[in-house]
């Protein structure tokens, strides 16, 4: 009989083509004994069948996946749809090749109208139930339902106006009871159903990540960097951890060595109280990793020790996703880290020095398209003498760009078809702008941080990019960028 779910204790990093980069990294670092939250991995050849079979899962998957949560029930205590003690699980993608951002993920899976109320009882914490709550009908109402994205973000900040407040975490539980009753009513606005059953979200989950293998943007990234010859996207079915319980917990991304130098410093992000997609969205700007160390050095080390482990047993610079649970360090992911041109022959030649890798390896480690990239663009020094600039970002990926100043993917792409030279300019990038992205010359972001999406793609790109740039203000309806001076 054919498998198409493994266990993470059942899989190795060779798997890869088979249980996509990510389930197989998850795998090989639960047998490395690194805390990794229990969870499965329904394979690439399951998201082939899927697509041969009309777009429907088979009963006999559905069989297996079912077998796998009991699994899940038993090695966490918890129980799925309970409302004493409920598991909640983040379904995400994995192809073979990385992709970052590029196909989707819905976290808190498992709540619903009565859940919710039994994880704020078991919890203690009803601001972080309905924080969840809203987080998965977002999500889930995006991906899954089609629901317009703006339609939740309208509904969010309008709740933190009528408070007058700026962060997401200055809301508390009753503001987060109306912000999910609005998310419900955006969803219905729009003829579509939340289920309640968790099982039929799980299934429609799956459904939806095996079918962004095939969205634009996938499509798009697998164009642009050469990807091609893969089965699909595996799907990874994990038991939750949260960042979001209070300023105990939080979430962050972090590189073994600094992608955009290569220089050998532990580099990353973190946010407290948040959840992963709020750091690679650029939804609130990160903190630098240093800033964990001093706030608690016990964590700060444990995270240390790991990201060295897994550099060695790679032999490659490791990007990880972590979690902190109420003060418990928890593994996500770890995959080869993306890095600049530069960035990629100094590790290079580090690691030959370090006696990780020969020569042969390190030469084969700089892909010849990164070459020109070791050629960018660098502003005129005399100019930048006498210019005066206008507002400071982070140094997402180096180089230099000139052109017009675009709000729009879509724009971005017209304009570079006419053979003009643009700047894409955006609050924070998503997945969906990776084709404007890839028309730009330059790309600046009022929001997000140095391992925001934007950040991640440019460097893959070899594109010059400027992060977090809250010194100017954004308003990509009427097209205005408006700098602290007040110019626009």
């Amino acid at each position: 009989m054919e498998k198409y779910v493994y266990h993470f204790t059942e899989g190795k990093k060779e798997m890869k083509q088979l249980l996509g980069g990510k389930g197989a990294n998850l795998a090989e670092m639960t047998n490395l004994k690194i805390p990794v939250p229990p969870g499965f991995t329904i394979t690439t050849e399951a998201c082939e069948r899927y697509y041969k079979e009309g777009k429907t899962l088979s009963s006999a998957i559905l069989k297996e996946v079912d077998a796998h949560v009991a699994m899940l029930e038993k090695t966490t205590g918890k129980k799925f749809g309970d409302t004493k003690n409920p598991l909640l699980v983040s379904v995400r993608s994995g192809a073979a090749a990385s992709m970052p951002g590029m196909m989707d993920t819905i976290l808190n899976l498992g709540l619903n109208d009565e859940v919710v109320e039994g994880l704020a009882k078991k919890s203690g914490n009803t601001r972080f139930a309905y924080d969840s709550y809203r987080r998965l009908l977002q999500m889930f109402g995006d991906v899954v339902l089609n629901v317009e994205h703006a339609k939740f973000e309208t509904a969010f900040d309008a709740q933190k106006q009528k408070k007058g407040v700026k962060l997401d975490t200055e809301l508390d539980a009753n503001d987060l009871k109306i912000v999910v009753k609005a998310y419900r009513a955006a969803i219905k606005s729009a003829k579509k159903e939340f289920p309640q059953d968790p099982r039929e979200q799980l299934r429609l989950a799956i459904n939806a990540v095996f079918e962004s293998w095939n969205n634009d943007r996938a499509i798009s990234y697998r164009r642009l960097n050469d990807i091609k010859e893969l089965k699909g996207t595996a799907v990874n079915v994990q038991a939750m951890v949260f960042g979001n319980l209070g300023e105990t917990s939080g979430t962050g991304v972090c590189f073994s060595r600094n992608p955009s130098t290569g220089e050998n410093t532990f580099y990353g992000e973190f946010l407290m109280n948040a959840q992963g997609e709020d750091v690679v969205a650029g939804i609130r700007t990160p903190k630098p990793l240093d800033e964990l160390r001093s706030q608690n050095a016990k964590l700060y080390s444990q995270l240390d020790a790991i990201k060295s482990t897994l550099e060695k047993h790679y032999k490659d610079m490791q990007d990880m996703e972590f979690t902190i649970e109420d003060g418990t360090l928890y593994l996500l992911q770890t995959r080869n880290g993306k890095r600049t041109a530069h960035a990629a022959l100094k590790v290079a030649v580090d690691m030959v020095k370090e006696r990780l890798i020969d020569e042969k390896t390190a030469v084969l480690r700089v892909d010849p398209q990164q070459i020109n990239q070791l050629l960018h663009k660098q502003l005129d020094p005399a100019a930048v003498k006498n210019a005066t600039a206008i507002a400071k970002g982070l140094p997402a990926s180096p180089g230099a760009a000139i052109g017009k100043i675009v709000f729009t993917a879509h724009r971005a792409r017209e304009e570079a078809e006419k053979g003009e030279k643009v700047l894409l300019v955006r609050t924070e990038t998503s997945p969906e702008d990776i084709e404007g992205m890839d028309a730009a010359q330059g790309i600046l972001t009022a929001r997000g941080g140095m391992t925001s999406h934007a950040a991640v793609v440019a460097r893959g790109m070899g594109k010059c990019c400027v992060a977090g740039c809250s010194e100017i203000a954004i308003d990509e309806e009427k097209g205005v960028l408006t700098t602290k001076s007040g110019k626009k």
